[in-house]
């Protein structure tokens, strides 16, 4: 079985699609999903559909639900299948577990990719640390389960991901500029800036490829453009991490050039 969260929840086997059209047995299906070859209690489940407002006929439901499920994933396996739907998303003790392939779901796959890449960078290989990160980014085909309706459990986890990918996509970066890519990387960060007005490790990211392609001014421009922005939605100024950067910038400091900068983030690189 295939199957896909880091956008519409997708699920099939043989070409055939397990997703049922229903919101609540879709939900389940996308929590076992995520939680792929790990059993889910059954109040888990049931807090994820349910939340607070739990029906007295909630258990009985719920298993109704994990029968459809087990119906579409029978028909999918087709009756050549070495395996049955209850192998599949067997019942365990106190839960159910939906059993799959290493691999197979697509945000076991990204987190792998993405602790490959923080290990190459820890050795100092950013050449395959980049290229790791964009293969683990290149996964996601929008919004992580923007199709499925969230409980809490979800909720966290939706969180978690929006979080990582941004972390990764700051850190694909980062090993895009020690590799000397700051030129390449101008319009990506531009565009980036404008999507995240707020965001201090962009706009030090895109700082520093303007300034080591000969923009300082461009550079400059970019931090008062924060800093003007934080001022307004959040009466802040920006930290002391990126005014050491804006100084640096505006006095040329040599520790801004890319062989200089090490191994070090960018936001990192002139904090006090």
């Amino acid at each position: 079985m295939e199957i896909k969260v880091l956008g519409p929840l997708m699920a099939e086997s043989g070409g055939t699609s397990v997703v049922p059209s229903a919101g609540k047995p879709r939900q389940i299906l996308a929590l076992l999903s995520v939680y792929a070859n790990q059993v889910m209690p059954v109040p888990t489940l049931m807090e994820e559909i349910w939340g607070a407002d739990m029906p007295r006929s909630a258990l009985t439901t719920l298993q109704t639900y994990i029968l459809q499920l087990r119906r579409l994933i029978a028909g999918a396996l087709g009756p050549d299948s070495p395996y049955t739907a209850r192998e599949v998303l067997a019942t365990r003790h106190g839960g159910y577990l939906l059993e799959v392939t290493p691999g197979s779901v697509d945000v076991h796959e990204y987190d792998r990719l993405v602790a490959t890449g923080r290990g190459a960078a820890e050795r100092g290989d950013d050449e395959s640390a980049a290229a790791l990160y964009r293969d683990a980014l290149a996964m996601w085909r929008g919004p992580a389960l923007v199709d499925v309706r969230l409980g809490p459990l979800l909720e966290i986890e939706l969180v978690r991901l929006e979080e990582s990918r941004l972390g990764v996509l700051e850190q694909r970066i980062d090993s895009d500029l020690r590799l000397g890519r700051h030129m390449q990387l101008l319009a990506e960060l531009t565009s980036l800036t404008a999507r995240h007005p707020l965001h201090e490790g962009l706009h030090a990211q895109c700082m520093v490829a303007l300034y080591r392609s000969g923009r300082q001014w461009q550079a400059l421009d970019v931090f008062q453009n924060l800093r003007r922005g934080l001022a307004d939605e959040l009466g802040l100024d920006p930290s002391a991490r990126l005014q050491h950067l804006h100084r640096a910038v505006l006095a040329g400091d040599p520790a801004l050039d890319s062989h200089l900068a090490r191994r070090r983030p960018v936001l990192d690189l002139f904090a006090a």
